[in-house]
Formats: C-alpha cells, sequence, structure tokens
C-alpha cells in the first residue's frame, strides 16, 4: 500500500526544495559519474544531519565524492583527516596553545571544524582517535581542556575503510558504528563512465572546474523540507516493526538500535525528496534498510560465515528477507 501523496499546498511548499535536490545531484554527478542511487544516499544524510561511512577498495571517487559536495554549496569549508596509527586526538580536535605575546593560552581549531570533513581510513586510527570523533559526529560539539565548541553547521563526516585489507587496523567498536547514519559502498564505474572519466582527466579533473549550485540557506532549506515529507502513520509503524525485526532474527546476536527507527524514517524522507516525492512509499523503505540499519546489528559467527561464502550483497538480502517475513510491509 502506498502512502498518500500530500494536499496540492504542500506539494507547490515542496516544489523548489525538490528542485534544489535535483540541481545538487546533478552537480555532483558532473565529476562522479555512473553513482547518483549513491550520491542520493550520502545527500540523504547530509539532509537529515547524519554521517557516512563508505566501506570500498581505495580509488572509487570517496575523497571526490566528498570535494564535489563541498564545492557543490558555496561558502562551505572542507578538510581531510588521514587516519594512521600515530594520530592522536588533538590532532583531530585542535588544542591550547600558549601565546607569549598574550600571555594566554589560544585555542586552534582542528580539521574537525569544518562543514564537509573526510576521514580517510578511519580503521587505522588508534581507538581514543576515533572516539575523539564520537562527539562531534553525535552532538555537534567538541570538548577540548574543557571548554565545549560547536563544529560548523551543516556537518557531514564522511568516514572511509578499505574491507579488504585489515593489517594493522583497528575496527570500528558497535557504539561508534551506530553513530553512522548509514554504511554504503561507491563500486567501480561501468565501462562507458571509466571510459568518460580518463577521457576527461587527460588534461586535469573536472573537480577544478565545479561551481557551487547552493548556499547554506538552500541547505537548512532542504533539511527542513526532508521533515515535511508526508510519511503514513501506518508506513511509520512498520518502519519501527521493520527495524525491530532485526532483534528477533537467528543471525542477529543484538538487533538494530532505537536509531535504527529513527535514521530509517528520516532517510525515508529525504530519499523521497531526492525522488521528486512529497511522500514515502514502502519501497523507499525497503531499498534503504540495508545501508540504513544493517550495520547496526551485531551479527553471529554463523552469518559472518555466510557473507564469507555468499558475499555480503547476498547474505543481506536474505537477511532483510527474513526481516519482511516477520513484519511484512503495509498491503501484503
Amino acid at each position: 500500500m502506498e502512502a498518500k501523496p500530500l494536499r496540492a499546498a504542500d506539494e507547490d511548499a515542496l516544489a523548489r526544495p525538490i528542485e534544489l535536490a535535483r540541481r545538487f545531484l546533478d552537480n555532483v554527478e558532473t565529476v562522479v559519474h555512473g553513482k547518483r542511487d549513491r550520491i542520493e544516499l550520502v545527500l540523504a544524510a547530509l539532509m537529515c544531519g547524519g554521517h557516512v561511512l563508505l566501506e570500498d577498495v581505495p580509488g572509487t571517487a570517496k575523497t571526490i565524492l566528498a570535494r564535489a559536495i563541498a564545492g557543490s554549496i558555496d561558502g562551505v569549508e572542507a578538510s581531510r583527516i588521514q587516519c594512521t596509527p600515530d594520530l592522536q586526538p588533538t590532532d583531530v580536535t585542535g588544542l591550547s596553545i600558549f601565546d607569549q605575546r598574550k600571555r594566554d593560552f589560544e585555542f586552534r581549531p582542528g580539521p574537525i571544524f569544518a562543514n564537509v570533513v573526510l576521514v580517510d581510513e578511519i580503521n587505522r586510527a588508534m581507538p581514543k582517535t576515533q572516539s575523539a570523533l564520537l562527539e562531534a559526529m553525535a552532538e555537534g560539539q567538541v570538548t577540548v581542556d574543557g571548554a565545549t565548541r560547536p563544529v560548523p553547521q551543516p556537518f557531514l563526516l564522511l568516514a572511509t575503510e578499505n574491507p579488504i585489507e585489515f593489517e594493522g587496523t583497528f575496527p570500528l567498536p558497535e557504539a561508534q558504528l551506530d553513530r553512522f547514519f548509514l554504511r554504503t559502498t561507491l563500486g567501480y564505474p561501468g565501462l562507458e563512465e571509466e571510459l568518460r572519466i580518463v577521457e576527461e582527466q587527460r588534461t586535469g579533473h573536472p573537480i577544478d572546474l565545479l561551481e557551487p549550485v547552493l548556499d547554506l540557506t538552500d541547505v537548512h532549506e532542504l533539511r527542513v523540507a526532508a521533515q515535511s515529507v508526508y510519511v503514513d502513520d501506518l508506513l511509520r509503524r512498520w518502519i519501527v516493526s521493520h527495524v525491530r525485526s532485526t532483534r528477533e532474527l537467528e543471525a542477529a546476536e543484538i538487533g538494530s538500535s532505537v536509531r535504527g527507527s529513527l535514521a530509517l524514517e528520516s532517510a525515508a524522507r529525504a530519499w523521497a525528496l531526492l525522488r521528486g516525492r512529497t511522500y514515502v512509499v514502502p519501497a523507499d523503505v525497503e531499498l534503504l534498510f540495508t545501508p540504513v540499519v544493517m550495520h547496526r546489528i551485531v551479527f553471529r559467527p554463523s552469518f559472518l560465515a555466510e557473507v564469507r561464502r555468499s558475499g555480503w550483497a547476498a547474505a543481506a538480502a536474505r537477511l532483510q528477507e527474513d526481516c519482511l517475513a516477520l513484519a511484512p510491509p503495509p498491503g501484503r
């Protein structure tokens, strides 16, 4: 059963945000080719005030995606943190330095104080450095030397992990994984897209020519608009039941937290807006379930063995079918 659309007046009110979202997507896609659905996921996180974990091999445009998002918004500051085992928490948050002239301590902000922050190979940082990101991700602020300072808004943290190399890494604990709004992968481009990339980068990179198409006010408008997208009460009840079903799975040691329900409902609203709709349909929820909820589940060794045998995509699809059997969508 589809959620009913909003009234005409509400549709008119969301017409401009839908156009802004389309313009934003089109601009980012001029430098990240053939990954529109993945770009939509990341922009949905931005619109919901969430953060993204990208698990992918090197060379799949993760850094370019972060730069393209930042470059599409006028007045936005971007930064990059390359994680290594010797990276200290203060290298991320900043620290207070004594100023001889003023004879007082002066705070020097770290790279976390930016609107779009790319944390490259987050699992190579020590746990104490990983935890330094937790407050910024969860609370939108950083506490250094007893003083709390807000990070700029909007604030989007994109963290990357290499899923095939584990030597010298420190896996993210479950509590920190739960702070990520969604987890996804970009993957390699198709043949035609890769040919286009090779052609475009013969004499430079198109990211250098990217122009902003939105400003900070527009981003705020997108965030407000995403909250206004209609979700039917019946559909909202199913979203919660769908997430709760993960706590009954045989494959799960611990099911998704309540943050999973909150994130899935918010993501469905933003996704509908990005798709040019003023209302959420069950297909939105089913599509978003894996990137939004799966990383919030602690799996039993039997499921992890199945992942190694059949691959993550196939194992996740079967797990979602089990969840749908426990909590079928409206009308099924």
